[in-house]
């Protein structure tokens, strides 16, 4: 399900050869085939963009959770330089310092030229981003399209500030004697079956927890599901704050009982914690991206756990459908960039289908492509553990859901809203109803 080095050198070199048949992106072969019309399903011709003399790039990149997504990027990346000649310098940040980071280089004007970052974060500086319309137009029509929702993390006002990159599927992850052991021979697949068994999990000292403190993946998922799954919202569509709703309280009434199956400190738990607390046997169950199953997989002394994991999609909850946000990371490259083209022509090779396809299976389903074309990669077939996840591109909501995407909704979601909402009412920093209300204070700063 993975690839291993031999297989990504192998790749390599021929990428690498691929590139030195075309020439740098300038020679006449490649504008030559620029001018001949695309066979459907083709990559963008090579000669796209031509990088400019002596360019070289730096991106700066979350730290990998999937050890093989990581060296299959980088593979791809020496592919790239080995056929252009354009070094690619790759910074590494935890998945909360991305953001602040990425926020500065804009605003200062220097840096990483491109940042791989979360959700709406781009909508926080477009006017510190280079337009990528051309690109993304291109790899649209090349690779089957765009998701609706990744395409909407990537576009405003009609014109495409970001690439987007991929979802991170989120999934609950469990373990299947310890379920059994409550008393559930089969996951229950609404939120009243499952606090039920929160609650037997607790009573058999073996309970579950889901993150409440500022984790930009897995306590923004948790806390929109809560909210989603009740019917409640942020803002409406037209981008009035509702925070303030009957639906909020059912669903901070839920998250209280929830929380109290849960092992304690989760109102601290970072990113990293559920999956730490997890492999750790403190926690039975606890919503993860697939890169939990696998670092239980890599090390022998997990075995165990590693057969006793199963995963499956949150539950439905009153609204009475399938309501996720899933985590999801887009490209951008910065306006001072002093190698825009060189930039945009990474881009485009990583997409490539061998490229891309080669970077989602060594991923192992940890993300989810964002172009249709790569629905059809072997690796969601490859192993049941992977199903959950399969669909996160396609089923995702979007932040800021019923409004529009924009300063606001990156804003608001930078500012840990909703997730502080949650977090002060089920610890009991504030009741139910000041929760609520000091949530909408804070979205109203934003939302005017």
């Amino acid at each position: 399900m993975t690839i291993d080095r031999r297989t990504l050198l192998k790749g390599s070199a021929a990428m690498a050869a691929a590139g030195a048949l075309i020439g740098p992106f300038g020679a006449s072969r490649a504008a030559a085939q620029a001018a001949a019309p695309a066979a459907p399903g083709a990559a963008p011709a090579a000669a796209m963009f031509t990088p400019e003399e002596g360019a070289t790039l730096r991106l700066l990149r979350w730290v990998p959770f999937v050890k093989g997504e990581e060296e299959a990027w980088n593979a791809n990346t020496k592919a790239f330089t080995d056929a252009t000649g354009v070094q690619v310098t790759i910074d590494q940040e935890s998945w909360e310092d991305v953001r602040p980071k990425a926020a500065v280089a804009a605003n200062v004007g220097s840096g990483p030229d491109m940042v791989m970052s979360w959700f709406d974060d781009p909508f926080q500086y477009p006017d510190k981003l280079v337009e990528v319309t051309d690109l993304c137009t291109a790899l649209g029509e090349a690779h089957g399209g765009w998701y609706e929702g990744l395409a909407a993390y990537g576009q405003q006002d009609g014109k495409w500030i970001s690439t987007p990159l991929c979802a991170i599927g989120n999934a609950v992850c469990y373990r299947d004697s310890h379920v059994k052991a409550a008393g559930f021979n089969e996951f229950p697949t609404d939120t009243d079956g499952f606090l039920a068994l929160c609650t037997a999990l607790k009573e058999k000292g073996t309970p579950a927890g889901f993150p409440h403190g500022k984790a930009v993946g897995d306590g923004n998922n948790y806390a929109h599901w809560l909210l989603w799954s009740h019917g409640g919202m942020t803002v409406n569509e037209a981008g009035e704050v509702a925070i303030n709703s009957p639906e909020t309280l059912a669903a901070i009434d839920y998250a209280k009982k929830l929380y109290a199956t849960f092992i304690p400190g989760t109102e601290s738990w970072l990113d990293i914690n559920n999956n730490r607390a997890f492999l750790a046997g403190e926690v039975s169950l606890t919503a993860n991206g697939v890169s939990l199953y696998y670092a239980a997989m890599k090390d022998p002394a997990m075995k165990a756990i590693a057969d006793d994991i199963r995963t499956t999609n949150l539950p439905v909850g009153p609204v009475g459908k399938p309501v996720e946000l899933h985590q999801t990371s887009t490209i951008s490259i910065f306006s001072h960039c002093k190698y825009p083209n060189a930039a945009k022509a990474y881009l485009e090779f990583m997409y490539r289908s061998e490229n891309m396809n080669r970077w989602l299976e060594a991923a192992s389903a940890y993300c989810c492509q964002a172009l249709k074309e790569f629905a059809a990669n072997p690796v969601w077939t490859s192993n049941p553990i992977h199903a959950p996840y399969a669909k996160a591109s396609e089923s995702l909501r979007v932040n800021g859901y019923a409004g529009p995407l924009g300063p606001a909704s990156a804003g608001a979601m930078a500012d840990y809203v909703l997730v502080d909402m949650f977090a002060e009412a089920v610890t009991g920093q504030r009741t139910p109803e000041e929760a609520i209300a000091n949530a909408e204070r804070r979205l109203q700063r934003y939302y005017r």
